[in-house]
């Protein structure tokens, strides 16, 4: 499975320039694991080294962003 998102270094950087990235996600479910298992994924991951990542829904755009405090807040 994978999924496109739009990667950006800084939080107040939005340009609509931006590259795409395709993140390759890892099924780490064993085959005996019950399917309906919460899939996990890191925060570092998804923000690869940068402090907001946009995830695109159905047509909209929510914002992912990593505070000063290292919280996590997800706008649209």
């Amino acid at each position: 499975m994978s999924i496109s998102i739009l990667s950006h270094s800084h939080p107040v950087a939005h340009t609509a320039s931006a590259p795409a990235r395709s993140l390759q996600l890892v099924n780490t479910r064993s085959a005996v694991a019950d399917n309906s298992a919460i899939r996990r994924i890191s925060s570092q991951l998804l923000l690869d080294g940068g402090r907001e990542l946009v995830i695109q829904h159905q047509g909209g755009e929510y914002h992912l962003r990593l505070t000063r405090n290292d919280k996590l807040i997800l706008t649209k």
